[in-house]
């Protein structure tokens, strides 16, 4: 049976040539199910609102490999907290900002703790060594905070198109193991 996958996108969204897009397109390329939703108003999100879409997504999708990028992964640590959630199998944290994050604009978001369960089996935090939103030194107190494995790519900017990962094969790697 091959798992549902449920592609979080952060704030902007992920759209084309973006590594997410890439990867929905080959999940589905392989007759894979995945859902890869457009959260509301991707460019001015709302803390609430995301949330509310992201546990009706969760409800109706039911995946078992939830992939978060950027400002997804503090939606999740945010459902995580309010232990509503089911758990899933596999859980892939990408470029997540730093918990105290002050941008204006996603000052819904934060701060907020890490969550002491992060409703996955298996989880894999993916950092890199110069991210503009977490320095490594930080990546390094939220791995211990959540108790996960953690990847370093070094000189990986935000794991995102503008620093080069549009086509992204360690994901689907991961996806596939």
């Amino acid at each position: 049976m091959r798992s549902k996958t449920l592609l979080l996108h952060g704030w902007g969204g992920s759209d084309n040539p973006h590594w997410q897009a890439w990867l929905a397109g080959e999940i589905a390329k392989d007759y894979g199910i995945v859902a890869f939703p457009l959260l509301d108003n991707p460019h001015f999100p709302s803390k609430n609102r995301w949330m509310k879409q992201i546990k009706s997504i969760l409800a109706d999708f039911e995946p078992d490999v939830v992939i978060c990028h950027s400002l997804a992964n503090i939606a999740w640590f945010h459902l995580c907290n309010e232990r509503e959630i089911s758990p899933v199998k596999r859980l892939l944290l990408v470029a997540p900002p730093h918990l105290t994050c002050s941008i204006e604009t996603l000052k819904t978001f934060f701060p907020l703790e890490a969550p002491k369960n992060i409703f996955a089996e298996e989880v894999l935090l993916v950092t890199s060594t110069n991210d503009p939103y977490m320095s490594t030194e930080e990546a390094s107190l939220l791995q211990k905070a959540l108790g996960v494995e953690m990847r370093i790519i070094e000189d990986g900017g935000h794991i995102n198109t503008a620093s080069g990962f549009g086509e992204w094969p360690f994901v689907k790697e991961w996806l596939l193991q």
